[in-house]
């Protein structure tokens, strides 16, 4: 196994497994340079990190997370239009087109675990490209129903209105809040629908004290943990480059924080992990 030049060093292994529910290993990172899927996988399981949920954000890449999740038993994937991609689509007049596809691909083979991630992201997309998106959503979330998928949302600065479209059109059994960014109020919210909490490597930032009131508030069987690579780096690496094996040092912080052991958490966070993606990964095939 070869260190990519540009990544930090491995943390110290975890004592039992965990799963990083949410990478995107096919985004080439600023620079320029990516470790292949052999590496990205073979530096997580050094640390423990033995199974990875591949997301794919768009047409190539969720076409790339089914071809990689068929080749990997380590590996499932997810596969959706990312929120911001929606709008774009609408505007080449290709958005239901690529929706039919990605519908498709949900129902290709039980490697494909979920739909996502899709949801609503009100930072990067203006008021004229918020009815797109939600009904970009809505059809993702039908997809998960009828497909019997988890569903994986994105949500940035539109708490509201995520809350009131999955009461709209009724919350899949499985639903994981990627990347979650709200406080102890909307982790309440998320829990009493029965979704799942994800937390990356935000939780580990300095000025993010409302995620780690969420944390404290999520009940500890809806708790996950996701780098988001090549995203948010958990500090103290945050602005290098992200990757599964960098899953330590969130999971040690979260356990900081909630007054457990490593190994206790480690031990939840694999359990709600198969809980919320539909089993084990040996149930793949």
């Amino acid at each position: 196994m070869t260190l990519t030049e540009g990544w930090p060093d491995a943390p110290e292994r975890l004592p039992s497994a965990v799963v990083d529910n949410h990478c995107h290993m096919d985004m080439p990172l600023r620079d320029g340079t990516a470790m292949s899927v052999d590496e990205t996988l073979d530096r997580a399981a050094a640390v423990n990190v033995t199974r990875i949920v591949q997301i794919g954000c768009d047409l190539p890449g969720a076409r790339w997370a089914v071809e990689t999740a068929r080749t990997y038993d380590s590996v499932v994937a997810a596969v959706a239009l990312h929120p911001n991609e929606a709008p774009r689509l609408a505007d080449e007049g290709v958005l239901d087109a690529a929706l039919d596809e990605i519908d498709q691909l949900a129902g290709s083979g039980p490697y494909v675990r979920a739909v996502g991630e899709t949801g609503l992201d009100y930072f990067r997309t203006g008021p004229e490209g918020r009815d797109v998106q939600q009904h970009s959503f809505r059809r993702h979330i039908q997809m998960a129903k009828r497909h019997g998928k988890t569903l994986v949302i994105h949500d940035r600065d539109a708490h509201d209105d995520v809350l009131a479209i999955l009461d709209d059109e009724g919350t899949p059994e499985r639903t994981v809040m990627h990347c979650f960014s709200g406080g102890s109020e909307l982790a309440r919210a998320c829990a009493e629908r029965g979704a799942y909490l994800s937390f990356a490597g935000t939780v580990t930032f300095k000025n993010a004290e409302n995620l780690r009131e969420a944390l404290r508030e999520a009940p500890l069987d809806r708790i996950l943990v996701e780098t988001d690579a090549p995203f948010l780096t958990p500090t103290p690496h945050r602005g290098s480059p992200n990757a599964s094996f960098l899953i330590p040092l969130t999971v040690r912080f979260m356990a900081g924080i909630l007054g457990k052991t490593v190994d206790e958490l480690c031990v939840n966070i694999n359990a709600n992990t198969d809980m919320a993606f539909g089993g084990t990964w040996a149930q793949r095939i």
